[in-house]
C-alpha cells in the first residue's frame, strides 16, 4: 500500500490486505438498494455532488490525452498516508465495447495489477455509456453494481473513481475534446435520482473533483512487468509542480529481502503541458526491483505519499 514507513511489498501478504479492505469497507450504514424516489431515504450521511457548470474548475489531474495504444486507462482507489487517493493503471480489456464501456467494465470486475489498490464497484449485470455532444458522457448501469457497503467519504471516492475512468477512456481514445470540461451523468436501469452506496444522489452532471488523485504517482513501469535490462525509463506524476521528489531503488536479494539499491533525488517539472510530471533513466542489471517515489518532506519534516512499484529486468 502507499506508504511512508519502510517495511516493503514483501509484508502485504494477502490476509492483510483483506483485512486493510475489511477495515475500509466496513463499518457504513446499507446500501439503498431501490430508486432514490421510489422507496424510503436512505440511512447515513446523503451527499449532494454540485452539479457541474461551465467553468472547468482547477484540478491536479489533467484529462488524460489521445494515445495509439489499446490499453483503457482504469482509476483504482488506494490509501496513501492517513487519505484515500485515485491511482491509475492502463490494463489490456477486450475490443468488443466501445472505450468507454470496456474501460469501466474493467474497473467494476477486474482486479488491480498494483495489490496496494482496490475496487468496491461489482461487475454489474448490464452497463452501457453513450457521449452527446462534446463533452457529455452518460453511463447507465445496473443497480447491482453497488452491492457494496461504503461510508459516505468512500462513496464520494467510488463515484469519482467512475468519472475519472469514464472521462479517461474517452479522452485516450480521442472520442471527446480534452482541451474542454467533460461532464458524466450516471443513470442506474435507466433512471435518475438514485443514491449510490446510501449516500451520493445522482443524476446531475458531475465533473472530475479536484484533490482526489494521489500526490504521488509511479506511472511506468506497472506493477510486476518485465522491462529489458539497461536503460530503464520510470515516469511518474506529483500534484505539487516544481516539488522535491525523494526516490529508492530496493533490489530482492534472493532470499526473500529486498536491499536498497540506488537512491536520490529528482523534481517534478513546473513546464506548462508537463506540470507535475518526473522522469528518471535508470541503469539496472537483471533482477527483481522495488521503486519508491515520495514527496520530500518540508522543514526537515519527513517524506510524505510515498507510491512504491515491484518491477523485473530481465
Amino acid at each position: 500500500m502507499p506508504k511512508t514507513a519502510a517495511p516493503h511489498r514483501g509484508c502485504r501478504a494477502a490476509g492483510a490486505r483483506a483485512l486493510v479492505l475489511a477495515a475500509l469497507l466496513a463499518a457504513a450504514p446499507a446500501l439503498a438498494g431501490c430508486i432514490a424516489d421510489a422507496g424510503p431515504s436512505p440511512t447515513g450521511t446523503l451527499v449532494t455532488v454540485p452539479a457541474a457548470t461551465g467553468t472547468a474548475p482547477s484540478t491536479s489531474a489533467p484529462l488524460e490525452t489521445t494515445q495509439s495504444s489499446n490499453k483503457a486507462p482504469v482509476y483504482w482507489i488506494g490509501r496513501s498516508d492517513a487519505d484515500v487517493f485515485l491511482y491509475r493503471e492502463f490494463r489490456d480489456v477486450p475490443e468488443q465495447e466501445n472505450p468507454v464501456t470496456r474501460a469501466l467494465r474493467s474497473m467494476m470486475s477486474d482486479k488491480p495489477l498494483d495489490p496496494d489498490f482496490f475496487t468496491p464497484w461489482q461487475n454489474p449485470g448490464k452497463l452501457a455509456t453513450s457521449i452527446s455532444g462534446k463533452d457529455v458522457i452518460t453511463v447507465d448501469v445496473s443497480e447491482d453494481a453497488f452491492n457494496s457497503n461504503l461510508d459516505a467519504d468512500m462513496a464520494v471516492r467510488a463515484i469519482q473513481q467512475l468519472v475519472y475512468t469514464a472521462t479517461a477512456a474517452a479522452a485516450s481514445s480521442g472520442l471527446i475534446d480534452a482541451g474542454q470540461q467533460i461532464r458524466v451523468r450516471i443513470l442506474v436501469d435507466g433512471h435518475t435520482d438514485y443514491v449510490a452506496f446510501g449516500h451520493v444522489r445522482l443524476g446531475a452532471l458531475m465533473t472530475r473533483t479536484a484533490g482526489l488523485v494521489a500526490p504521488v504517482w509511479i506511472i511506468d513501469p506497472q506493477e510486476n512487468v518485465e522491462v529489458a535490462g539497461g536503460s530503464v525509463k520510470i515516469t511518474g506524476r506529483s500534484t505539487t509542480a516544481g516539488g522535491k521528489l525523494r526516490w529508492q531503488i530496493l533490489r530482492s536479494a534472493g532470499n526473500g529481502q529486498a536491499e536498497p539499491f540506488l537512491t536520490g533525488e529528482t523534481t517534478a517539472s513546473a513546464e506548462q503541458g508537463q506540470a507535475g510530471v518526473f522522469t528518471l533513466a535508470l541503469t539496472l542489471p537483471a533482477g527483481d526491483y522495488e521503486l519508491r517515489v515520495a514527496q520530500a518532506g518540508s522543514g526537515g519534516g519527513p517524506d510524505q505519499y510515498e507510491d512504491t512499484r515491484s518491477f523485473k529486468v530481465r
